[in-house]
């Protein structure tokens, strides 16, 4: 009886897609559809990029973008690379690890030829890293992860090692033998987390973070961050001076009254873009980078997380080539271009 009514109801959704598709406007139907690939909802990426989504396809009929807010993004990075995906988020970091062959790309031979093959489209702040926890747990530092069930990042992510560094540097605790690290996608372990099935929940994004604020509403919270005696480390400057990286201020008391911390935590801050591959249309990314940038200066105040987001910001840490549409359209803007963002 299940699969019968499975099977109308299939029949019915498609004679109902077919339908509408037949009163569409040829105009509609001649859109270009291209898929935007993203952290999880509730990190700064995904809130970037939805609203460059947006202001695209409400701006420019002739485009759709439609976003992919799953898997990591070390694996969207390599789908623009090879062609199968229009855009992403990547990192300054992500893309030097992508060049030399290193960390999650030693294995994979054709990785520096395939980072040959993007294009920045702009650059933005992602925010600095949370390592949250919840008050009850009695976690007040780094040092007291022992044990614990974490969430670092999805597994082969470029948040994934960097937290697992970070830990590592701060008190020597390796994932998976001194603590437990959960593998989990983002949407899913903002889930657990906030259900009190993670002990440690890491995501680098600005604050106040959506789902954060969410979960400090009816519960108390503390943020874990990098002690003053260990800043100075040299498994914490490797971190600190990564492409696109440094440090960064999580302040006391940005997630209200049940945020237990009664100071401001040090943590990192990190800087990620958007990416193209070499072969999109250069009048294409011109419009949309345009579009992008008018959008958000519309936007004003009502939307007080994107100020961070303009066309100077377009440039800070780039470690490749602008798209040349991009690039054409950031002068037009006024923008002083690195060399490091030209070919």
């Amino acid at each position: 009886m299940k699969t019968t009514n499975l099977n109308r109801r299939s029949v019915l959704a498609s004679a109902v897609a077919a339908s509408a598709l037949a009163v569409l406007p040829r105009a509609a139907m001649a859109k270009e559809l291209m898929r935007m690939s993203t952290l999880g909802p509730g990190t700064t990426p995904n809130l970037v990029m939805t609203t460059f989504a947006n202001i695209i396809n409400r701006e420019l009929p002739d485009y759709e973008i439609q976003v992919n807010a799953t898997g990591a993004a070390t694996r969207h990075v390599l789908e623009v690379a090879q062609g199968k995906t229009a855009f992403c988020m990547t990192s300054p970091a992500l893309q030097a690890l992508m060049s030399n062959q290193k960390a999650m790309f030693a294995k994979m031979d054709q990785a520096p030829e395939l980072a040959k093959k993007l294009r920045a489209v702009l650059n933005f702040p992602m925010g600095v890293y949370h390592i949250a926890t919840y008050e009850s747990s009695g976690i007040s530092s780094i040092e007291d992860v022992r044990g614990k069930r974490v969430f670092l990042g999805p597994p082969g992510g470029a948040a994934y090692s960097t937290m697992a560094r970070l830990f590592k540097a701060v008190a020597g605790l390796e994932a998976g033998t001194d603590y437990e690290a959960v593998k989990l996608g983002w949407d899913a372990a903002a889930a657990s987390f906030q259900d009190g099935n993670l002990d440690v929940y890491c995501n680098p994004t600005n604050a106040p973070s959506p789902v954060l604020t969410q979960i400090a509403v009816t519960n108390e919270v503390r943020f874990l961050g990098i002690p003053e005696d260990k800043l100075a480390s040299e498994g914490v400057q490797a971190l600190v001076n990564r492409p696109g990286f440094g440090l960064g201020i999580l302040p006391a008391g940005v997630y209200g009254d049940n945020q237990k911390n009664t100071s401001d935590m040090t943590t990192l801050r990190v800087t990620v873009g958007i990416v193209t591959n070499e072969s999109a249309d250069e009048a294409m990314v011109y419009e949309m980078t345009k579009a992008f940038f008018a959008g958000v200066a519309e936007m004003g105040d009502s939307a007080p997380w994107l100020k961070a987001v303009n066309p100077d910001a377009a440039v800070a840490d780039i470690n490749m080539p602008l798209h040349p549409g991009a690039l054409r359209a950031l002068e037009e803007l006024g923008v002083s271009i690195p060399d490091a963002a030209r070919m």
